[in-house]
């Protein structure tokens, strides 16, 4: 199974210059295994998931150019291009202002609800991560501490 992922963000590079269109296009590359060349399929489910996202109208924009919250939504647009079955979070609202990182767990949780995209991710932002989580599994030191619902779970200790 095809998954897509978005690591956890530290620093973009100020130089990069692949425009939005291109990074959600590269997504695809899996799918392109016999061909160098992006399929007119690709293209047409890069727009569909651009206009989704709510970027479509910045396509031609430089990556670098834009705001945290506008990268992360490009980075997972690129992953839903590889597949629209389940994308792999890595903190995907490090380091943005919170009304971004809220921005960024609704539109989660649209995918989750209206596209039956299974997400799984890595948080360390428990709290907000709880209003949307389906299942918790927290792990200490590498080990399985709580795996249940997320109104079952306690904040600084499994029940």
């Amino acid at each position: 199974m095809l998954s897509g992922y978005l690591p956890q963000k530290n620093e973009i590079q100020t130089n990069f210059p692949a425009s939005i269109e291109e990074i959600v296009l590269s997504g695809t590359i899996s799918n392109n295994i016999k061909s160098i060349f992006y399929k007119k399929e690709d293209k047409e489910n890069a727009k569909s998931v651009m206009q989704e996202l709510g970027i479509y109208d910045m396509r031609k924009q430089c990556f670098a150019d834009l705001s945290g919250g506008q990268q992360q939504r490009v980075l997972i647009a690129r992953a839903l291009c590889a597949t629209k079955k389940i994308i792999i979070l890595d903190e995907p609202t490090n380091g943005l202002d919170p009304s971004i990182a809220k921005q960024i767990y609704e539109l989660l949780d649209k995918l989750k609800k209206t596209d039956n995209v299974t997400i799984l991710m890595v948080s360390h932002d428990i709290e907000r991560a709880l209003s949307y989580a389906d299942t918790v599994i927290e792990l200490i030191d590498g080990k399985v501490t709580y795996n249940g619902s997320p109104s079952n779970f306690k904040i600084g200790g499994a029940k």
